[in-house]
């Protein structure tokens, strides 16, 4: 589909906020975090040059709905088509997954369906990843190759805006005031970044590249002491599975109100020590070494398996948000070394 060049930001996000809810990424210290867009406020709105800090599930999974009531059936509550602007490559890749997960066959949950279908996706390339981003690690770009309806990128003078869906290919149709040719001068000029950006991420994570897929780096360590080691630090705040866009755990639990009873749905994290209890008090995962090689495990190793794709993005939240300081790609080369060495020590022998 044809890529369009509209000049101004502000136009653009007005015609999008005129048909449907509008969220849009805002500077809050030294991260970004979305924030609903009010053309007759003024909103503030920066243009995000890597993605939020805050994860793009959080407008797909509640941190806590009401899943069912009695006597009467919960219903999903009528949704009202929104946007998400400045959404990254790696957000992207998020929602794809999520998909897999709430949107599979019989299992599929519709308070997610109803949510995903009233989703217009407006991404953006990153132009200055953190030093925490590794998506060039899990074969990832910092500028998107699908999966959005509409993708934005920065230019000389204005903006390129490329249609990835029949929803984004008709919103540029219906505004053709907005938007201009874009002349191949400004298409070079997108092209040029992108291999700048991509350059530059690379070149932030070479020191944490791995001499085997991460899959078989982790199923050829279960014996190691490196999990155990993590979790001297770990404090089991389990911000790492709150921030990450891919994890999707939750637990039902029940409410009673005057009317009926209800159950909720609540985020809840692998990495919490009761999580895997069972209803005689065992816990086959007591000691958060085994919590943690478990988590990694099903990111790389269960998901990959059963859905034919690995559960995490690259995004680099865990790294930004963990209170203990544990650095997955870290976790990652000590055991890359150890293997390393097992192999060196016995081709000496």
């Amino acid at each position: 589909m044809k890529t369009v060049f509209t000049g101004k930001l502000e136009p653009f996000l007005n015609a999008l906020a005129d048909e449907m809810d509008l969220y849009v990424p805002q500077k809050s210290g030294a991260h970004y975090v979305f924030v609903k867009y009010d053309p007759a406020a003024g909103t503030e709105v920066d243009f995000n040059n890597v993605r939020a800090c805050t994860p793009v599930k959080e407008f797909l999974f509640p941190l806590r709905e009401l899943a069912a009531v009695f006597p009467e059936p919960a219903e999903p509550e009528q949704i009202r088509p929104f946007a998400v602007f400045g959404l990254k490559a790696c957000d992207l890749r998020s929602i794809e997954i999520l998909d897999k997960v709430f949107k599979e066959d019989e299992f599929e949950d519709p308070f997610y369906t109803a949510r995903r279908e009233k989703m217009f996706t407006v991404s953006a390339d990153c132009s200055d990843p953190e030093e925490s981003c590794f998506c060039s690690l899990l074969e990832g770009e910092p500028f998107v190759q699908g999966g959005f309806d509409l993708n934005v990128s920065r230019v000389k003078d204005g903006l390129l805006v490329e249609p990835g869906s029949q929803k984004g290919k008709a919103f540029i149709e219906k505004h053709p005031k907005l938007f201009a040719d874009a002349p191949d001068v400004l298409l070079a000029e997108r092209e040029k970044n992108r291999n700048e950006t991509s350059q530059q991420l690379a070149a932030r994570t070479a020191a944490f590249e791995l001499d085997a897929p991460i899959k078989q780096v982790l199923e050829d360590s279960q014996d190691s002491n490196v999990f155990d080691t993590e979790s001297e630090n770990c404090i089991e705040c389990q911000a790492c599975t709150r921030v990450c866009p891919t994890c999707h755990c939750f637990y039902l639990y029940d409410v009673s109100q005057k009317d009926y009873f209800g159950k909720m749905k609540m985020w809840d994290s692998c990495m919490r020590m009761a999580y895997a209890e069972v209803a005689g008090g065992e816990n086959p995962r007591k000691v958060l070494g085994d919590r943690i090689r478990h988590r990694l495990m099903h990111k790389f190793s269960y998901f990959l398996d059963r859905y034919g794709i690995e559960m995490c993005v690259g995004c680099g939240r865990c790294v930004d948000a963990d209170a203990g300081g544990m650095d997955i790609r870290m976790v990652f080369k000590k055991l890359n070394e150890e293997l390393k060495g097992k192999k060196e020590t016995k081709t000496a022998k």
